[in-house]
């Protein structure tokens, strides 16, 4: 997980170039309706928040957000952005010692990170997730599906299941990333026996835990 947080450090000042992809607008605008609603008037914890563009959508509707990363680099960039009137506030954390941060939660947002956790770690991240959320309260994931010619071909798979792509910064350093693609059932399945919700896009999906 080190050079993954390193690669994404590197790659803090070119982060939202992804999010310009022509094919993939309409999704995205969706999943930036799908999510207010859900986290209305909700205390959020944002784990792996990068650069805060998702943090953008969560915080026009939550009475307040923490938004957390393993990089300053990459929240630096966040803390520029316009939150509107939003109580939004920025952490540094570890996605895997929920524990560690203070506070108290009732809805948790983990966007575009599960794919990044080696298929050994998930239940022990799942976990770590479910037991952060206050009772009553709900755990939000959101990732990609694999889309030939969208996304990075996969370069490697290993026997535990992890796939890896290989991805090249404009400066020209390349990177092999994990990033797994599971399916609804291989989800609930880690998930179990918490309730999952799935709503399936083009290019993403969106999943509610409770």
């Amino acid at each position: 997980m080190s050079e993954l947080a390193g690669y994404y450090r590197d790659r803090a000042g070119e982060y939202d170039a992804v999010y310009d992809k022509p094919e993939r607008q309409e999704d995205l605008a969706r999943l930036r309706a799908l999510l207010p609603p859900l986290v209305r008037g909700r205390s959020v914890l944002e784990v792996a928040a990068g650069t805060g563009y998702w943090t953008t959508a969560l915080s026009t509707t939550a009475e307040s957000v923490l938004a957390t990363d393993v990089n300053e680099e990459t929240l630096a960039i966040a803390r520029t952005r316009s939150y509107g009137s939003g109580d939004v506030r920025f952490q540094t954390a570890d996605a895997y010692d929920l524990g560690a941060i203070p506070g108290r939660f009732d809805a948790i947002f983990a966007g575009f990170f599960w794919s990044h956790v080696p298929r050994a770690d998930v239940r022990r991240f799942a976990r770590g997730l479910l037991d952060r959320v206050e009772p009553g309260g709900v755990v939000i994931l959101a990732d990609n599906r694999y889309v030939e010619g969208s996304n990075y071909p996969i370069t490697r798979t290993t026997d535990d299941g992890d796939t890896y792509q290989t991805r090249q910064l404009s400066d020209g350093r390349s990177y092999e990333v994990l990033k797994n693609f599971p399916s609804r059932e291989e989800l609930a399945a880690d998930l179990a026996p918490a309730q999952v919700e799935w709503t399936e896009l083009s290019y993403f999906w969106l999943a509610t835990v409770c």
